[in-house]
Order: C-alpha cells, then sequence, then structure tokens
C-alpha cells in the first residue's frame, strides 16, 4: 500500500506542478511583467512547489530527514540524471555565463548549506532567512545581468505567451487544481515512504535522497528529455543550475522558517552533501576538458553512471 501511495503522490506532484506554472504564468502576464522576468522568477518558484511541499510536510510531520534529503537528492539528481541523460541524447553547449556566475553562485549555496548544517546540526529560522535574502541578492544580479544580455529574447523564448490570454476564471481554477494536488500528493508521498522505509528496513532519509528526489525531479527530467529528443534549446546548463539553488534557498529556507530542520541521519554530513558537492564543483572541468564548452554524450554518460552508484551507495549503506 506504501508504494501505491508514493505513485499516486509523485503523479499528484507533477500535475499540480504543472498547472501551478500556467497559473503562475499567466497571472504573470496579467499583472504585465516581462516575459524574461516571468521566467527567471516565476516559474523558478513555481516549479521548486513539489520540494517546497514535500519538505514542508516532512518537517511538520517531524521527519526533517526527509526534508534535507529531498533537497540534497533533488540537487544530485538534477545533474547527474537529468543533465546526464539529456547530454546523452544531445550534447548541451555551454554559455560564458555558466563559469562567471551561476556555477560559482550554486558551489557557494551549496557549501553555505554545508557549513550551517556543519556547525551545529540544523538550519534555524534564522539561517533559512539568511538563505532567502542571499537569493533575493542572486535574483537581482541574475535579472540585471539578463537585461543586458543580448540573448534576452531567445531565452525569455520558452515561456508560452499564450497562458497571457486565459481569463482569471481559468487562472483561478489551475491555481486550485495545482494546489490540491500539491498538498495530497505531498501529503501521501510522505506517508508512503515512511511506511516504505519501516516496512524494509532503510531509513527514511534514504527513500527520500533516492526514490522521493527523483519523484520531484520527474517534471525536469520530462521537460529535458522531450526538449533534447526534439532538438529544441528549451534546456540548458544554466535552468538546472538555477534549479538547485532555488532548491536550497527558497525550499529549506522557507521550510526552516516553519520549523528547525535537524540533521537525523549520518548519512546526510556524512557522505550525501559531499556527493552533492561533488557533482557540482565536476561541472566546471566537465565543461573544458577535452571539448571545450560543451557536454555531450559521453560526458553524459559519466554523470549518469556515477548517479547509479550513489543510489546503489545509499541503498546499500
Amino acid at each position: 500500500m506504501s508504494i501505491f501511495f508514493i505513485l499516486v503522490g509523485l503523479v499528484l506532484l507533477v500535475v499540480g506542478g504543472e498547472f501551478l506554472v500556467r497559473a503562475s504564468v499567466g497571472l504573470s502576464f496579467k499583472l504585465n511583467l516581462s516575459k524574461m522576468v516571468i521566467g527567471l522568477t516565476v516559474v523558478s518558484f513555481a516549479t521548486s512547489a513539489p520540494e517546497l511541499l514535500v519538505s514542508v510536510q516532512a518537517a511538520l510531520d517531524g521527519s526533517s530527514d526527509i526534508a534535507l534529503g529531498n533537497v540534497i537528492g533533488s540537487n544530485i539528481a538534477n545533474i547527474g540524471l537529468v543533465l546526464g541523460i539529456t547530454a546523452v541524447i544531445s550534447a548541451l553547449a555551454i554559455d560564458r555565463d555558466f563559469y562567471r556566475f551561476n556555477w560559482p553562485v550554486m558551489v557557494l549555496f551549496s557549501l553555505a548549506l554545508y557549513f550551517l548544517l556543519s556547525n551545529d546540526g540544523k538550519l534555524t529560522a534564522v539561517e533559512g532567512g539568511g538563505l532567502l535574502a542571499a537569493l533575493g541578492v542572486y535574483l537581482f544580479f541574475l535579472i540585471r545581468r539578463a537585461r543586458k544580455s543580448r540573448e534576452e529574447e531567445e531565452d525569455a523564448d520558452g515561456v508560452d505567451e499564450g497562458l497571457g490570454q486565459a481569463s482569471y476564471f481559468k487562472i483561478f481554477i489551475w491555481l486550485f487544481i495545482g494546489a490540491l494536488a500539491l498538498y495530497f500528493g505531498s501529503e501521501w508521498l510522505v506517508s508512503g515512504a515512511k511506511d516504505l522505509a519501516t516496512a524494509v528496513g532503510i531509513s527514511e532519509y534514504a527513500i527520500s535522497v533516492t526514490v522521493i528526489a527523483i519523484g520531484t525531479s520527474v517534471p525536469e527530467l520530462a521537460a529535458s528529455v522531450i526538449a533534447a529528443l526534439k532538438k529544441e534549446k528549451a534546456i540548458s546548463l544554466g535552468n538546472l543550475i538555477g534549479s538547485n539553488i532555488f532548491n536550497i534557498a527558497s525550499v529549506l529556507g522557507f521550510t526552516s522558517l516553519i520549523k528547525d530542520i535537524n540533521v537525523v541521519d549520518d548519512a546526510i554530513l556524512g557522505t550525501n552533501i559531499y556527493w552533492m558537492l561533488g557533482f557540482a564543483i565536476v561541472l566546471l572541468p566537465l565543461a573544458f576538458i577535452p571539448k571545450t564548452l560543451q557536454i555531450g554524450r559521453f560526458k553524459g554518460l559519466f554523470l549518469v553512471g556515477a548517479y547509479i552508484l550513489f543510489i546503489a551507495l545509499a541503498f546499500a549503506a
């Protein structure tokens, strides 16, 4: 029964996330926000909603290790699984913003999370507020840089203008469906994960860093694979890096404001956070060696292989 709840929960999270993105973009157009601002802020927050709802629900249920495992596992999955599979299907070009701005910021946020957790074994409301404030600074510079970029219109094309024609009633229905699906999806996913962990005799954290993390990364994976198959430039390394930044800053930031996030499982600081840092840091040498500014099939296979090893070790622990 626990597997049934997990599967239904994952489906509801995917559906809820899609409707929330639609509602958010439609409302943003009604408020006359530019496509660029919508793409960089509204969509980024909306696509982090599954991770946020799962983490908040887990923290309220007293399972803060699930909240941490969800974010750490999702960040690893975004690079190892999503980026890896996408690169195997179609090589990804890397722009200069990758190593000049986005990659350093992602590494800084990842290191900040490591030091905050290793300091006292928990993430407090004050520390979460600091992460949210840092996210605000990041968004300010991100939008300012995008406005100066010659590729502004190209980057903004990923936002569907047709959603701007939706009525307020339709936007409200989308928002209602999205919120309802995300609520029950997160509730059933966390409940099913806890029951499954008890039934098979492994930790809740191991389930969260693997099954739940992959589940909340399904929307990004589906969008990336479809875009790669269609040879569209709808997915980029910058998008996935941005998602990792939002996961740390917004998901854990908001969750810790509601309730302190405690490090319960030793694997969090013992091994898995190093995997997250490793996947983040290895992107820089991959971007330049051997072929400059491109992540192709062999690099993608390396990332997927490393991710499979991570999953195997997580269950073996």
